[in-house]
């Protein structure tokens, strides 16, 4: 494997980016741009660098780490203009990427789900190159934050409720969290319509603030007909996976793998 350091060009000047790639590839192989967590305020690729090297590993793709600009300094669109510039990047031939571009996914966990989705919405509605999956771990979805679960949450290791106030607020900038002016792409629950996604696999955990807006998000994707894969994880929390030695955490990874390596095999679609 080998991991290189990059910049792209990015709307807001050059977008830093790590890449991850099997050693010795003599054909185009899979890709995954990946969007880490950090509640729109912090994460970075060095905090999810182990992951890009196990899905590197484990999937046999080539795994870019995206370094988006981050809340408050830079609210909402930044983040969401350097991740869509860093998919860009990866799925066509300019990026310098060695990909398939009919074998692509995009992969966000927390505040980096609903930025994997904001991508994904731009992508359908510019009728760009679509990835092949959409994988979303906790997404953060809703700046509203009226579900049950955020009501019942308050004071949950890995995520609260006031975590997830603070978050939009800082996010949204001048934008007022909760209010009709609140756009689709930056809190994804708002979106009208998800015609056109591509498949998606949500994964969930029970004792987490976010839980149930990921439920309902679920419930749009069927709705609009997008086909899903859903998993809600028993006894976990919000970044419980950290924890890799529970059985339950050894389960939820091993299924990324799974399912991201069934996702991106074979070749282009038909």
């Amino acid at each position: 494997m080998t991991e290189s350091a990059v910049e792209l060009p990015g709307p807001g000047g050059a977008i830093s980016a790590s890449v991850f790639a099997p050693a010795e590839a003599s054909e185009a192989l899979p890709g995954i741009l990946l969007i880490h967590s950090g509640a729109f305020v912090g994460g970075s690729t060095a905090s999810v660098r182990g992951q890009a090297i196990d899905l590197c590993r484990e999937v046999g793709a080539v795994v870019v780490a995206v370094e988006y600009r981050l809340a408050p300094e830079h609210p909402y669109p930044a983040a969401v203009e350097d991740c869509d510039a860093a998919w860009q990047w990866l799925s066509t031939p300019a990026g310098g990427v060695n990909v398939d571009p009919s074998r692509l996914a995009i992969h966000g966990t927390s505040a980096g789900g609903a930025l994997a989705i904001a991508v994904a919405l731009r992508t359908r509605d510019r009728g760009g190159i679509a990835p092949r999956m959409l994988f979303l771990n906790s997404p953060e979805l809703d700046d509203r934050r009226f579900s049950a679960s955020m009501a019942k949450f308050v004071d949950t290791p890995g995520f609260t409720a006031r975590d997830a106030e603070i978050s939009w607020r800082l996010y949204l900038g001048d934008i007022t969290p909760g209010s009709d002016a609140v756009p689709a792409d930056a809190a994804p629950a708002r979106a009208e319509n998800l015609r056109g996604l591509p498949p998606t696999y949500l994964a969930l955990m029970e004792f987490d603030p976010l839980r149930d807006e990921g439920l309902a998000f679920a419930g749009k994707l069927l709705a609009d007909d997008v086909p899903l894969e859903l998993h809600l994880f028993p006894g976990t929390f919000h970044g419980s996976s950290a924890l890799a030695h529970a059985e339950v955490s050894r389960r939820e990874l091993d299924e990324e793998v799974a399912v991201l390596r069934r996702a991106l095999s074979g070749g282009s679609r038909s």
